[in-house]
Parts: C-alpha cells; structure tokens; sequence
C-alpha cells in the first residue's frame, strides 16, 4: 500500500465520511465489515437531490449502524455564495470550505478517531493522495487498496438491491449537489438546463450578479448567460452506461 496511506488496526477508532453516493456506500460497507470501531458521518447539502436522504438510509439499513449528520451550521451553498460575494476559483468553491471541510473539522476536534475513510475509487487515486498529503489526517482509502472502480460499486449495490440516488440516472456523474459551480464544461452546464431548468436558471441569476464566470467555453471562461444552448466540450461521463445499473 501507498506509504502516504494508514493501514487501520484492529482496534483503532475509524471515522468514514460518507457522501450519498455510490462509493461512500460501499466504502462504508467494508469497513464496517472488517472493523468494529467504525461511525459513519454524512454531511448533508441543502442543494443536493432529496433522493440522496433516501439511499443515506437504505445504505444506514444495509449496513446496519446509524450513519450520523455533522453540521458546520450551514447547509446552502447559496447562502455561502451570497456571504463570501464569489462561487468558485483555481483553488476550488467557497462552499467545499464552508460546508464539507468546516463540518469535518468541527467533528474532529469534538470525537476521537485514529483514520479515517472516504470513497475514493481505484481511478482517484490522485485525489486520495492529495488528501492524504494536505489534510493532516490519517487516511485510509479502502476502495483504492482493493482496486474498486465507481462501475464495481454500482455492481455491488445492485447485487444488494440497493437503489442508487435519482442523479445517477438523470444522467449525472455524481450525487453532490445539482448545478456544482466546480463544474466548467459546457456539457455538463447544458445537461443542468435540459434536466434542471429552475436550477440553472438560479445559478445563472447568481453568477451574473456577483461577477462568476463559471463555464470555459472555446478557450475562455464566460458566464452561464452566454452559454449557447448547443455548446457542447468533452462528453460527461454518464454513469447510466456504467456496469452494474441496467447490465
């Protein structure tokens, strides 16, 4: 294994954040599996889908333990927009800091735990290291360690008749929030106002009022605004071909 990464013992007090999506799930449930000192830790997001509430508890019923919320006191990342008066840049979105990291932060000074877990897949493996080299905590990315790809955990949620959150087969890669400003094809921004108009009609007020060009189109960033309704990048990976939802 990666020596940036901490192989947990038996006894040790695990913590693994789960995301509402498919590879939080399935981290979860080996975890959970191969050790006993395990809490599971959601953080919700007042943008995400509702469905995604639904499979945190059918993921909470296939596991068998109670998966947690943790707070930062905000859940919009509307509100984090209009407070910090911009919606993303270089270094990532203000509403990653506000919400998701301040809400780790708080539980970790407030619990014990000796590693913790998120769901990294096999092909994430960069990501897993820069969290591992920026976060200053011991992390353990199981999936990464037995080589799991996202399209292996919607196979294993499949086999254990778990319904995947509604994003998935609307044609989203993810299950984060709808209309995610980290976002900047022009693909992915034309597939939030085919799907979800009253979505992309909230974030085009928003950025065009605090200056956010949040799309890279031919080359340069422009506004949601000026998005053509035929501008079209690099395909978005649809997980609905994926194996493991309709094979």
């Amino acid at each position: 294994m990666n020596e940036l990464y901490y192989k947990p013992k038996k006894d040790d007090h695990i913590v693994c954040w789960f995301s509402c999506g498919a590879a939080s799930a399935v981290a979860a449930k080996i975890i959970c599996d191969e050790y006993k000192n395990v809490r599971i830790v959601n953080t919700p997001v007042k943008e995400e889908d509702d469905d995604n509430q639904r499979f945190r508890l059918d993921v909470q019923k296939w596991i068998g333990k109670e998966i947690e919320l943790a707070s930062s006191g905000v859940s919009s990342i509307v509100d984090v927009f209009e407070k910090r008066k911009f919606m993303s840049s270089p270094h990532g979105a203000p509403c990653t800091a506000e919400i998701k990291k301040k809400a780790r932060r708080i539980w970790e000074k407030e619990n014990h735990f000796d590693c913790c877990v998120l769901g990294f897949t096999a092909e994430e493996s960069n990501r897993a290291e820069r969290f591992a080299l920026n976060e200053g905590v011991n992390i353990y990315p199981v999936l990464v360690d037995k080589v799991l790809t996202k399209g292996d955990c919607f196979s294993i949620l499949k086999k254990a008749g778990i319904k995947l959150p509604k994003v998935y087969y609307q044609g989203y890669p993810n299950a984060n929030c709808i209309g995610c400003v980290k976002a900047t094809s022009p693909t992915y921004w034309n597939h939030v106002r085919k799907v979800h108009p009253e979505v992309f009609k909230e974030r085009v007020e928003q950025s065009s009022r605090l200056g956010a060009k949040l799309v890279r189109y031919k080359g340069k960033r422009i506004t949601l605004s000026e998005l053509p309704l035929d501008a079209y990048g690099e395909p978005m990976k649809d997980m609905r071909h994926e194996c493991g939802i309709f094979c």
